[in-house]
Order: structure tokens, then C-alpha cells, then sequence
């Protein structure tokens, strides 16, 4: 008996019927085949069966999370493997929903994050929703190659590549909106920016004298003063404030400590943080990275340390003369 497998590749899961029944379909199957303890594989898009939960949580994961694209004959769920013919599986690279490589990203971000408890519910989850719904969002009905998120993500390095300012950004979004009017796009570079931080990719506005005197920051970040100058914080025209309290300079601060999280918190740019202690030159008179140079070689013996974990990070500071 061949098994309907094709509700595994819809995306917009929320309302769709199809999917919640062949997911009560695909949890009656597993159902005989979960352990002493009533736990099983969970194939959802961040367990990827490497987790073992209840079906209560399977249900929740595949639901929230959706159905691990790679997972073609359910092995570990009942399928009788010898006697299904893989003529008849479909098979879900295949579909109109190939796996969005923001999944990978987002899985990555998520089980770095993630506190689970026993049961394995996440308290964490809740500020990724936004970013779930985006990633299995279709950019436009009938396209697969591109989810809104990942649409979104790629449009932003654009921006920021080729420097467009927030309004040119705006601009191409109302243009995008009114070409493509079934596009599910944000509707401004304010939205997209919030979507953008829960990914770990925001920053700190931080108001700056206008001499270059102090930060308002702090113990600062309430005057309406520098406390070195005692210039306005504030521009002015004529003497006054302008209606809207416009700061001098604005310093755009990046948290080092949360990048450096994200780029072992995923697998691809982990194994690049590590590189260093894999690739180190086997002959002497070639520098192919500074872990070949003489500076750090001298720092590894000052610091033996801090050496030998891998995963520590040496910080480069550059300042002009």
C-alpha cells in the first residue's frame, strides 16, 4: 500500500487540512513503534530525527517546525521499506517545496538558543514565529526556488552591498508590491530590519556628542547634555529644538559577543571559526593565515591556555594614526 507522503511539502501548514490529517495519519503510524518510555525519532525540520520525543511533541514540532524534506522513506516510523516501491514514494525534492536553505540557518539559531526542557518544548520559541511564518511563506504563489524569508534576506545584502538608502529600499518595496500585488514581501525597511534582528543581525543606536566629546550612553544616555562640552545633544534651528529630537550623530554599535554566538551557532561558519587549527602550513616559509605568522605563534606560548581550545577568538584591533 503506497503512503500519501506529499502533505509533507506544504508550507502554509496553519490552516491547511490536508496536513493536519497526514499528520494524525503519519503520528497513528508511528504510534506502535515509539519506545519503553513512549518516545520516538522526531522528523521535524530541527530535530531531524537526531531527538527522540513523545508524539504529543512530535506533533508540535512537525506542525511549528514542518516535515524534514530529506526523510523519504519513514523508517524509523513503521514504513515497511522492502515492501514500498520507490517508483511509488513520492519523493519530496521532487514537489513544488524544495528545502529553503534559511531552514538550515534557522535550525542552527534555534537549537543554539533553545532551552528544552523534558518534554521538549522550547520557552524560546515564541520569538521565532515571525521568522517561521516568513520562511514557509511562498515569496509569490507557484514560486519554490524562494521563500519570503530568504527572498528577504538576499534583498537586504543587496542593500547593503550596494548602499541604498532606507528610502531607495522603501521605494523598491512599494514597486515590488505594486508590480507582483500577490507578493508576500514586508512592507518597509523598519519591518524588515525587526525581522532581521531576531536573526541576531541588529544593532544599538547610540546618540554621539557633536564634537566627538562622549557617548550618551549609560550612565549618559538620560542627559540631555554632553558632559564634557555641555553642547545639546539635540540639533536646533534658530536656537531651538526641532520638533523631532534629532540627535547630532548617531554611532551604530554592533554586540560583538552575539555575532561571534551565531557564527558557531551555525554548522557551515563553525567549521570556518575552527579552520585555523586545521589549516595551519606544514611548511615553515609559507604564511597562507596569520595562525602561520610569528605573532600568533608567539601568543599561543605566552597564552597555552587559551590555545588549546579551538573555539577561542583572537581579536584584531586597527586604529587610524
Amino acid at each position: 500500500m503506497t503512503i500519501d507522503k506529499s502533505w509533507t511539502q506544504i508550507r502554509k501548514r496553519s490552516n491547511s487540512v490536508v496536513f493536519w490529517q497526514g499528520l494524525q495519519s503519519f503520528l497513528q503510524m508511528a504510534k506502535p513503534h515509539v519506545n519503553d518510555r513512549g518516545f520516538i525519532r522526531c522528523p521535524c525540520n530541527r530535530c531531524i530525527n537526531n531527538a527522540q520525543h513523545q508524539l504529543e511533541v512530535l506533533e508540535t514540532h512537525i506542525h511549528r517546525f514542518g516535515f524534514m524534506s530529506d526523510y523519504n522513506e519513514w523508517i524509523y516510523h513503521g514504513e515497511n521499506v522492502n515492501a514500498a516501491s520507490s517508483s511509488n514514494v513520492p519523493q519530496p525534492n521532487s514537489g513544488v517545496h524544495d528545502r529553503d536553505d534559511m531552514f538550515e540557518v534557522l535550525e542552527d539559531i534555534i537549537s543554539n538558543d533553545a532551552e528544552v526542557d523534558q518534554l521538549g518544548s522550547q520557552s524560546s520559541n515564541v520569538q521565532y514565529d515571525d521568522l517561521f511564518t516568513a520562511l514557509n511563506s511562498e515569496l509569490y504563489p507557484g514560486v519554490s526556488s524562494f521563500s519570503s524569508l530568504n527572498f528577504l534576506v538576499k534583498l537586504m545584502h543587496l542593500k547593503v552591498m550596494n548602499k541604498w538608502t532606507n528610502k531607495s529600499f522603501d521605494e523598491l518595496l512599494k514597486l515590488l508590491k505594486l508590480a507582483f500585488p500577490k507578493i508576500d514581501l514586508v512592507e518597509s525597511h523598519y519591518e524588515a530590519k525587526m525581522l532581521m534582528t531576531k536573526m541576531g543581525l541588529g544593532y544599538q543606536s547610540i546618540h554621539v556628542c557633536k564634537n566627538d566629546c562622549a557617548l550618551f550612553w549609560n550612565e549618559n544616555s538620560m542627559s540631555e547634555t554632553c558632559p564634557v562640552c555641555s553642547e545639546s545633544r539635540w540639533k536646533m534651528q534658530e536656537g531651538r529644538r526641532t520638533g523631532k529630537n534629532v540627535p547630532h550623530k548617531v554611532l551604530r554599535y554592533f554586540p560583538l559577543a552575539p555575532r561571534l554566538k551565531r557564527l558557531f551557532a551555525t554548522s557551515k561558519t563553525a567549521k570556518l571559526m575552527r579552520w585555523h587549527q586545521a589549516g595551519k602550513s606544514t611548511d615553515d616559509n609559507v604564511m597562507r593565515h596569520p595562525v602561520d605568522g610569528r605573532a600568533w605563534k608567539d601568543f599561543d606560548r605566552k597564552h597555552p591556555e587559551f590555545a588549546d581550545d579551538v573555539r577561542n577568538v583572537r581579536l584584531g584591533l586597527a586604529a587610524d594614526d
